[in-house]
This record gives structure tokens, C-alpha cells and sequence, in this order.
């Protein structure tokens, strides 16, 4: 087992006895982290290939270097992995998850169309998808919505070890991913100067990006641009915009001297979330 992972199942079972009130959610990603690793280690170089000769122009000009939305990509291997993330879910709600499994097999929900969508929001509130969501439990569709954009995660953190470092060095000060183009919900205060670096979970990229920015709508603005901590929790805070009323929760372990694992931490500070739909930032 990697290092890295033997690391962040340590951190789930120390987070499952400090907030037992998470401890299935933890449960459920201890078990997505020990799968994916497992297709992390089957992968082929096949799922999302790329024109070298257009990397470079991409970064500069600030487009993501894999368009899911509008590219044509094998997905039989994250499609495997998203029927082996399902069974997951189906051990702690029998039935719904196991016909959505079904009808993506038997072909009446198409698992590619799921991804586009994933990716582009275009479902209204309330609308009725292709996978039966209406009237369905949302637990359930939360977890399948977990597990549409894990499903990727291997293919593309792949993409994200190989251009990571030459993402670094052309220095991208966009907001969004630079690998996949998913907007990042979390990230990270590093090093004395106090940097921070935004996280993608579809594709595991980081990246730095400007302390007194939002990195949704791009305000500069001091006045506008705030954050709030919970007491006791200070290594937690919210960066907040009022003018898009937008946020995103970032973490700060510099004086544990620790490196924080940002898919658990996601999963840790939920309650961040909920504070800050109720203080109305989505």
C-alpha cells in the first residue's frame, strides 16, 4: 500500500473518532481511495490522449487541457470504475444505486452523457436526469454525483502528474483547473509566505493562485472580499466573495507541520458548507 494512502486512511480513522457525525462519509471515501488506487495501478495511457503540439498554446491561453464537454474520449475504463464505485453505494442503500448500475449496463442510461453533464451543471433544479433522480433519495444521488466525478480521477490525475510541472512554470492564474477545468471547493495555505493553492477533486491538480482574488468571478476587491473561521477550528476558513457570493473552504497546517490531504478534508469540514449556504454563498 502507498505511503500516501496508508497516510489518509490513518487521517479518516482520527477524523471518525473526532466527528463521528461524518463517520459513514468517512467510511465511504476510506473505500474509494483503496479502489482507486487499485485503477490508479491498472491504468493505460488510453482514456484521455492529448496533441502535444497544442499543450503549450492551451496553458497560455488559459483553456483546460481536456475538454469533456465537447472532446470524444474512450470512457470504458472510467465507466468500470464508476459500476465498481456504485456497489459501494448500494451496501448502504440497496436498490437505487444497484437499477441506476442496471440501466447504465442495459444501456437505457448512458454513462458518457452523465459525464458531459457532471461537467457542464445543465440540469435546472428539480429537473428530472437520466438517472431517475426525481423522487429518489438525494443521499443516494449525492453519492452517485460523488461518484460521476471520482470515476475520472484516476484517468485524469494521471494527466495532472505528467503536466503538472509545466502547468507550475507557465505560472496559470486561472481559478478553474488547468487539467479538466472543474472549479475548485477547497485548498490549502502553504509555506511561510503564506501562499494559496486552489484543489481540484476531479483530477487531484493543485495550483497557485492569489491570496486577495476570488478565483470565481476574478474580484481584486479588498472590501469585498472576506472570510470566517469557527472557533476552535482556525486551521479552517472560508474565503468568501460578496460580490458573486461565492466561496471556498481552505485549509492551513503550517503550524502542525503537516500535510493536509485535501479529499479528506473536504469530506471533514462539511459543516463549513452548510455555515456558509446559510450565510447565502453557494
Amino acid at each position: 500500500m502507498p505511503q500516501k494512502l496508508r497516510d489518509a486512511l490513518k487521517t479518516i480513522e482520527e477524523y471518525k473518532k473526532t466527528a463521528p457525525h461524518y463517520e459513514e462519509l468517512l467510511d465511504i471515501l476510506g473505500e474509494i481511495l483503496i479502489l482507486r488506487e487499485k485503477h490508479l495501478q491498472q491504468l493505460d495511457e488510453g482514456t484521455f490522449s492529448l496533441d502535444e503540439r497544442l499543450v503549450e498554446s492551451k496553458i497560455e491561453g488559459g483553456f483546460p487541457l481536456v475538454d469533456v464537454i465537447g472532446g470524444s474520449f474512450d470512457l470504458s475504463r472510467p465507466k468500470e470504475y464508476f459500476l465498481e464505485l456504485l456497489e459501494i453505494a448500494e451496501q448502504r442503500v440497496p436498490g437505487e444505486t444497484g437499477d441506476v448500475a442496471q440501466r447504465i449496463r442495459d444501456g437505457e442510461i448512458e454513462f458518457e452523457e452523465l459525464i458531459r453533464r457532471s461537467f457542464a451543471s445543465a440540469l435546472d433544479e428539480g429537473e428530472e436526469d437520466e438517472s431517475g433522480e426525481e423522487g429518489a433519495d438525494s443521499e443516494t444521488f449525492d453519492l452517485i454525483d460523488l461518484f460521476l466525478e471520482e470515476s475520472l480521477r484516476p484517468s485524469l490525475s494521471r494527466l495532472a502528474a505528467r503536466y503538472g510541472s509545466r502547468i507550475a512554470e507557465a505560472e496559470w492564474s486561472e481559478g478553474y483547473c488547468p487539467i479538466c477545468g472543474k472549479e475548485p471547493k477547497i485548498g490549502e495555505i502553504r509555506q511561510e509566505e503564506g501562499f494559496r493553492y486552489l484543489f481540484c477533486s476531479q483530477c487531484g491538480y493543485e495550483w497557485n493562485f492569489r491570496r486577495i482574488k476570488c478565483p470565481f468571478c476574478g474580484n481584486e476587491e479588498h472590501d469585498s472580499l472576506a472570510y470566517f473561521t469557527v472557533e476552535g477550528e482556525e486551521r479552517y476558513r472560508v474565503d468568501v466573495c460578496n460580490v458573486c457570493k461565492r466561496y471556498i473552504k481552505m485549509v492551513d497546517f503550517r503550524e502542525l507541520n503537516k500535510e493536509a490531504n485535501l479529499d479528506v478534508e473536504d469530506i471533514a469540514t462539511l459543516h463549513l458548507d452548510i455555515l456558509a449556504n446559510e450565510e447565502g454563498y453557494e
